[in-house]
C-alpha cells in the first residue's frame, strides 16, 4: 500500500490549497515528509493530516504564522492552551467591538427616537470615595471593572448613598489617554489601596439619559454634543456619568440608563425665578 500522499491528494484531503501548503512549507509550518530530489515533488504522510487540519483551524481564526509556529513547536500542552486561550480572548474583544460599532452604526442611521431630552443641572460639591488613574482607551472598560470592584468591596450596599459615577478627562477621547476617576457616594468616604476621599467640584451640566446598552453609548454623546453646541456654553472640564442602572445591578442590557453630564456655563434663572434647571429637546 502506497503511504505517501502526493502535495495534490493531501490538499484534498485536509482542504489547504496546493499554493497554501507550499507557503507552509516555506514557512516551516508543516514540511512535507519527502521532497523528490529530480523532480521537487512534495509527498506527505496521513499521519500529518491532524497537523495540517489544526494549522487550518488556527489560521482561519487569525492566528499570526509566529503564533503557529510556537503553539506546533512546544509539547507543553498547557502552553498550547495558553497561547490559543490568549489569541480567543483577543478575537473576543475584537468581536465586541464589531459588535459596538454594528449597533452604532444601526442607531444613526435609523434614530429611534430621533429626539433627545436635555436637563440643565446643577450639582453641589460632595465628597465620595474614588479611585483615579491615567489610563488609555483601550483599556479603560478593564480599569473601570476594576476600580469599580474594589469600591464595591470596600463599601457594601448599606454604606452607598447613590448611584455610581465616574468623571474623564476630554484627553481620554482625543488623545486617547487621560485622567479617570470612577466614585461611588457612600455614608463615610475612607481611604484604602487605591480608594481616595475625593471632593468633587460644583459643576453645572447638560445632562441627557442614555437607555439601553452600552455599545451605541457614542450616539448619544454625539446628541448632546449637538445640543450643547446649539444652545448652550461649553465650558473646560471633565464629562460626567451616572449609571443609574448598570451591568453591576443586571444583566439585562435593555434596562441599563446611563446619565451623561456636559459641563457648560452656568444657565441663569427662569423668569419665574424657581429653578435654573430646563429640560429641552434637540431634533
Amino acid at each position: 500500500m502506497r503511504s505517501a500522499l502526493t502535495i495534490g491528494e493531501f490538499a484534498a484531503m485536509t482542504h489547504l490549497s496546493v499554493r497554501t501548503l507550499r507557503r507552509y512549507h516555506e514557512a516551516g509550518l508543516l514540511e512535507p515528509a519527502s521532497v523528490d530530489p529530480a523532480t521537487g515533488y512534495r509527498y506527505y504522510t496521513a499521519e500529518q493530516i491532524p497537523t495540517a487540519q489544526v494549522i487550518h483551524r488556527l489560521r482561519e481564526l487569525d492566528v499570526p504564522l509566529a503564533e503557529v509556529r510556537s503553539i506546533l513547536a512546544t509539547d507543553d500542552p498547557h502552553r498550547r492552551a495558553e497561547v490559543i486561550a490568549g489569541h480567543v480572548r483577543r478575537l473576543e474583544a475584537e468581536l465586541d467591538r464589531t459588535r459596538a460599532a454594528v449597533a452604532s452604526l444601526r442607531r444613526l442611521l435609523n434614530p429611534e427616537p430621533p429626539d433627545i431630552a436635555v436637563e440643565l443641572r446643577s450639582l453641589p460639591r460632595r465628597t465620595v470615595a474614588a479611585v483615579t488613574g491615567h489610563v488609555t482607551i483601550e483599556k479603560s472598560l478593564a480599569w473601570y471593572d476594576d476600580a469599580m470592584a474594589e469600591l464595591d468591596a470596600e463599601f457594601p450596599t448599606a454604606e452607598r448613598t447613590g448611584p455610581p459615577g465616574g468623571q474623564y478627562a476630554n484627553e481620554l477621547f482625543t488623545l486617547g489617554a487621560g485622567s479617570m476617576t470612577v466614585y461611588r457616594p457612600v455614608r463615610e468616604p475612607r481611604r484604602s489601596g487605591r480608594i481616595e476621599v475625593v471632593e468633587l467640584a460644583a459643576a453645572d451640566l447638560a445632562v441627557a439619559v442614555h437607555a439601553g446598552p452600552h455599545d451605541d453609548l457614542d450616539v448619544t454623546y454625539g446628541r448632546l454634543g449637538n445640543w450643547v453646541v446649539t444652545h448652550a456654553l461649553t465650558v473646560d472640564g471633565p464629562v460626567h456619568e451616572t449609571y443609574l442602572v448598570g451591568p453591576r445591578d443586571t444583566a439585562q442590557a435593555d434596562e441599563w440608563r446611563t446619565e451623561i453630564g456636559w459641563p457648560v456655563f452656568r444657565v441663569a434663572p427662569t423668569v419665574d425665578g424657581e429653578s435654573d434647571r430646563e429640560i429641552r429637546t434637540a431634533r
